[in-house]
């Protein structure tokens, strides 16, 4: 078996791998949402580290809570929106990939399945991680959003590396 990060999959035989990922982010994403909603009174800051606390905060809108003050409509908006990217992303992993891309398409895929579930039963989303320095606070955020994160950035360097193989191709 190749485990190098440009071996490709095989096409839809090889797409549970990817989608089992993407499943057991959002799962892991959703039982901490659960638990922090369970145990943790909203708005409860619990502090790990001088940098990190442990928060029960909600999101009615994106990221950096964009639109989270529009009225409610937005929450509609995110939930199309999201439903539509996990469906193209599925479409997406079903073709032969390079490993790195088809682990990116999956996080993505697990993160906005993780928030997705949210907007539809609670009608915002649960974030518990609380990064700072001082008084300065990084928006709170979750592991379905660490998913997103991390699944663009490995996105974003597998379209550099393809970039740069192709100027060096190029330029022999």
């Amino acid at each position: 078996m190749n485990l190098s990060p440009e071996a490709s999959i095989d096409g839809s035989a090889n797409v549970w791998p990817w989608l089992t990922i993407a499943a057991l982010l959002a799962l892991a994403d959703q039982a901490i949402k659960w638990l922090v909603q369970d145990l943790m009174p909203y708005g409860q800051s619990i502090p790990l580290t001088s940098f990190f606390n442990w928060v029960h905060v909600w999101n009615t809108g994106a990221a950096f809570s964009l639109l989270a003050e529009a009225g409610g409509w937005q929450r509609y908006f995110f939930i199309v929106l999201a439903l539509t990217v996990s469906v193209a992303l599925i479409l997406m992993l079903r073709k032969p990939l390079p490993r790195l891309e088809a682990m990116g398409y999956s996080l993505i895929l697990g993160g906005a399945v993780g928030n997705v579930v949210d907007r539809i039963i609670r009608g915002y989303v649960v974030d518990y991680l609380d990064f700072h320095w001082y008084d300065w606070h990084w928006p709170a955020f979750n592991l379905a959003d660490v998913g997103i994160c991390l699944g663009a950035v490995l996105l974003l360097v597998t379209t550099f590396r393809d970039a740069r193989s192709t100027k060096v191709s190029t330029s022999r």
